[in-house]
Order: structure tokens, then C-alpha cells, then sequence
């Protein structure tokens, strides 16, 4: 027989997050593969705030919005080539998503 606990006593978010060295600009990134990385070099002070932002994009990839190439980003079917645009501009519907619910 199952059971449910009503206040679990651990951390249901298991996504792994990875410090690693990014370009000058770049606070994180959620890849496709269900992880989270930021840069090493953010101030610890930010790091809670950019993974709220990151997770953001991790569940929309989850609910099928958002996929990226190197090429292109991909929400709701539409195709963004990444060439012309400012990677995480607010503008951005799916950045726009990311910095309201972060």
C-alpha cells in the first residue's frame, strides 16, 4: 500500500547544477539535457536568483515550449534563429516567462 507525506522531508528539485567557466556576461544556462550551469564567477549572492531563472526554462523545455540547437531556439513551434537575436533579452517570450515567474 502507498502513501503520501504531506510536508516530505527532502528537496524534490533534482536537477544538477554545475559551476564552470562562462563568458564574460553569461550568469547561467539550462541545457536541454535537464541540467542547470552557471558561471563560476557569479557572486554567491546571485547564484539562488539566476537557478529561479534557470528552472523557469528547464520546465518549459519539460513541457515541450522551449528546445534549442546552436542554431536556433525553439518556443511553442515558432523557430528563433540565434543569430539575430540578443541571448536573454526580456523581450524574448520565453525570457519574458523566465524574469516574470523569477
Amino acid at each position: 500500500m502507498a502513501f503520501k507525506l504531506n510536508n516530505p522531508p527532502y528537496d524534490t528539485n533534482n536537477v544538477p547544477v554545475y559551476n564552470v567557466p562562462m563568458e564574460d556576461g553569461v550568469m547561467g544556462k539550462a541545457n536541454n539535457n535537464g541540467t542547470i550551469i552557471l558561471n563560476n564567477k557569479l557572486d554567491p549572492s546571485e547564484c539562488e536568483k539566476v537557478i529561479d531563472h534557470e528552472m523557469v526554462h528547464i520546465d518549459q523545455m519539460k513541457r515541450g515550449d522551449l528546445d534549442y540547437d546552436n542554431e536556433n531556439v525553439y518556443w511553442k513551434g515558432k523557430k528563433y534563429s540565434r543569430a539575430d537575436m540578443e541571448e536573454g533579452a526580456k523581450n524574448l517570450p520565453w525570457e519574458a516567462e523566465a524574469y516574470k515567474k523569477a
